[in-house]
């Protein structure tokens, strides 16, 4: 007799509770039970064998409205049923509970869980479901304009949308049911508050310095789902990340300690694959390493291993993904992770590491503390000969300005922090002592340190 797996259950006599195994075994793969069976696999038989066989098919059809094989067999002179549970297209409670065969065990499926049982079952996910209270002035329309711009661009979109209205161009999206209803991807993608109806719709960020306890600063992204990976990643080059300056020629080139590319591919995987019914995306940023986590479960049958493989897509918002993959951000074959690890060894460092943990992916990238110190020494020292007469805060604004040049007056202040009044009244005085001038606009200059 084969040993118990995740399709084989043995027991040794028969009780109505495992009218629960039978309902796990049809929502799942199916499988087989065998009655009359120890843990070892050893038949030790079963009596009463013509009442059993005529009171397990009909308590398996009339408790969980299913029909299974129940076959009586024989070894060693001694008789056992073989239940033979197929798996079932639709979900089977029992009593009114929803039992699930994961490994060797049964589970109960209970709150989330249950949730995507079913809506596994019915072929939908979280995000084509419809929110009851939302309507059309919910949606920002400006989202929607940035939305077809990127499509367009990416060539996926070339349909003319200028005269549709706005209820047309959802559904030309399928993201509106039922004729009337916008789905919950609509809040997501394009909503002027989405938080207003999931409160889990945030990308939080934090700096940490010497160990978890010790949180620097942090910030908090919000708004639609379509435009966040753009803000994260301004606010992590501008404030979190350090973009070394080098010229080729004449031309000054930044380029971001990290593959940009391959980091904006996690991010987009991150807010693509999450449960917006769970916590936040939350990136943690430290001097060795960046560590990116968010709730939502690897597909039934997928590991991190799999991720790692050659794997057909199977997004856990699949509405969500069709929207992104028509922008042009993402592709649609599974093709994420092998873009973000390829982006990371194409330049030379580390591929991330990746871990299913806390209900949810982790993502970890190793920062080139090296590299950064050397940066770092490089800047002092071009600075260094010529701060010897300023005053300290000075002097540490000139530092920073140096290494993050992009960064607003505002973090700037707050990594010092000093109070913006005074943080501009150092900029005045470096300005006058010709140390510093900005480039370009308050938006998207820089602060450039003058050479002479």
């Amino acid at each position: 007799m084969k040993a118990e797996t995740q399709n084989i259950e043995h027991k040794q006599i028969w009780r109505d509770e495992y009218l629960k195994w039978i309902s796990g075994f049809a929502n799942a793969s199916g499988g087989k039970i065998f009655i009359g069976v120890d843990d070892s696999g050893k038949v030790i038989g079963v009596t009463d064998t013509q009442k059993l066989m005529e009171e397990i098919p009909n308590k398996i059809v009339n408790f969980l409205g299913i029909i299974a094989d129940v076959n009586l067999l024989e070894a060693e002179d001694k008789k056992y049923i073989e239940i033979v549970v197929l798996p079932s297209s639709v979900p089977i409670s029992y009593k009114g509970s929803y039992h699930y065969r994961s490994g060797s065990t049964k589970q109960e499926l209970k709150g989330t869980a249950l949730h995507q049982f079913l809506l596994k079952r019915m072929g939908r996910t979280w995000d084509d479901l419809p929110c009851e209270s939302a309507t059309l002035r919910d949606i920002d329309t400006e989202a929607v304009a940035y939305f077809f711009g990127k499509a367009v661009s990416s060539g996926r979109i070339f349909t003319p949308t200028e005269n549709h209205d706005l209820k047309t161009t959802l559904e030309n999206l399928n993201l509106i049911v039922d004729n009337s209803k916008l789905k919950n991807a609509a809040l997501l993608l394009f909503g002027k508050r989405p938080s207003r109806f999931f409160p889990a719709v945030s990308f939080k960020i934090g700096r940490f310095i010497d160990g978890d306890d010790d949180l620097r600063f942090q910030d908090v992204v919000e708004g639609n789902i379509l435009q966040m990976a753009d803000k994260v990643m301004d606010i992590l080059k501008s404030k979190y990340l350090v973009s070394p300056i080098h010229y080729e020629g004449l031309h000054r080139i930044e380029k971001l300690e990290v593959p940009e590319d391959a980091l904006r591919e996690a991010i987009f995987n991150a807010i693509i694959h999450k449960d917006y019914t769970g916590a936040p995306i939350q990136l943690s940023v430290y001097n060795d390493k960046l560590i990116l986590w968010n709730e939502g479960r690897l597909p039934e049958g997928y590991s991190v291993e799999t991720l790692m493989q050659n794997h057909p897509s199977r997004p856990y918002n699949k509405c969500v993904a069709d929207v992104f993959f028509k922008a042009g951000f993402i592709e649609a074959w599974g093709r994420g992770i092998a873009k973000i690890v390829k982006g990371f060894t194409n330049a030379g460092l580390p591929p991330p590491v990746f871990d299913a943990t806390m209900g949810g992916i982790l993502l970890t990238i190793s920062r080139d503390t090296d590299k950064n110190e050397r940066i770092n020494e490089r800047i002092n020292e071009r600075i260094n000969e010529r701060i010897k007469n300023l005053s300290k805060i000075e002097k540490e604004v000139l530092i920073l300005l140096a290494k993050e040049p992009r960064s607003t007056q505002a973090i700037l202040s707050q990594q010092l922090n000093l109070s913006e009044q005074y943080f501009r009244k150092i900029i005045k005085q470096l300005k006058e002592k010709k140390l510093i001038e900005r480039i370009g606009s308050n938006k998207s200059g820089f602060w450039q340190i003058n050479e002479q």
